[in-house]
């Protein structure tokens, strides 16, 4: 009798280890099954913070300049914002490079806003509270520095797009572009 005991003894302690090894083994496919459940319901909640795709197509935008004659001037859509590029005449970059630093409310030299001097690129909204200048066309008026004029307050642009006269107090932002070929280039 003493002898079944111990041998009942024995295999209750090895079913008791049995049992704990099902035990862990359930624990942590559970775990492993809530944690992917969790992950699955997280996922669209993360992913709606991607900009939409509409979004991600206006990052960027390439141009052709081919069609652009020396002196002329178009107004693309950037990011919901009219961007200026001017292909600048030799008089207009001449000027441009001309002017003493010292003479600017928001100083930056000409060859630091533009990758060729004679193409410039610039957001064309006013840095004073958002108006978009005028001096995109011949027959607009374009300040006394031959660039762009803001009619709402008076600002007025040179042919860098610095601010030289108005409450303006910085210069037209330059954006992030490249030239893709003498042709075309990518804004954005």
């Amino acid at each position: 009798m003493a002898q079944t005991a111990q041998s009942g003894t024995a295999g209750g302690a090895q079913g008791a280890h049995g049992e704990g090894t099902r035990r862990d083994f359930l624990h942590l496919a559970t775990v492993g099954v809530g944690a992917v459940g969790a992950a699955a319901i997280a996922w669209p909640f993360i992913d709606q913070w991607n900009p939409a795709a509409d979004t991600l197509a206006l990052a960027s935008t390439e141009v052709d300049i081919s069609k652009i004659a020396e002196g002329q001037a178009i107004t693309v859509s950037w990011r919901g914002k009219p961007v200026f590029i001017r292909h600048r005449t030799a008089t207009e970059i001449e000027e441009a490079t001309a002017v003493p630093l010292g003479d600017l409310p928001d100083p930056q030299a000409d060859t630091a806003r533009t990758e060729k001097p004679e193409w410039l690129v610039v957001v064309g909204v006013c840095t004073h509270l958002g108006c978009i200048p005028l001096g995109q066309s011949s027959t607009q008026p374009r300040g006394e520095f031959g660039g762009w004029f803001c009619p709402c307050h008076g600002s007025h642009y040179d042919t860098s797009g610095r601010i030289r006269k108005g409450p303006a107090p910085e210069n037209l932002p330059v954006p992030e572009y490249q030239f893709l070929s003498d042709t075309r280039i990518r804004i954005g």
